[in-house]
């Protein structure tokens, strides 16, 4: 298999940047919707305000979490990619 050019390594970074973007745009939809569902069951009067915070907090604490292991992955990525 031939080296990759510098060229081309910078297009697969640029691609991998971009796949990372899409997956954190995917990880805020589901905190969006989970987010939604917990203030639909606080307006049905299903769970209390204290609920409510706790829950949201949960869901933010997990998205940061996630965002950060894509995050990581994507810096390895770059890593690996740019080593000769």
């Amino acid at each position: 298999m031939p080296m990759l050019t510098e060229e081309t390594r910078k297009g697969y970074i640029k691609q991998a940047r971009q796949e990372a973007e899409n997956t954190r745009v995917a990880v805020r939809n589901v905190r969006r919707d989970a987010n939604h569902e917990i203030k639909t069951l606080l307006k049905d009067k299903d769970i209390t305000e204290d609920d409510q915070r706790q829950g949201e907090d949960e869901i933010q604490k997990l998205t940061d979490k996630i965002v950060g292991e894509i995050d990581k992955a994507l810096e390895s990525k770059e890593h690996d990619l740019m080593q000769v």
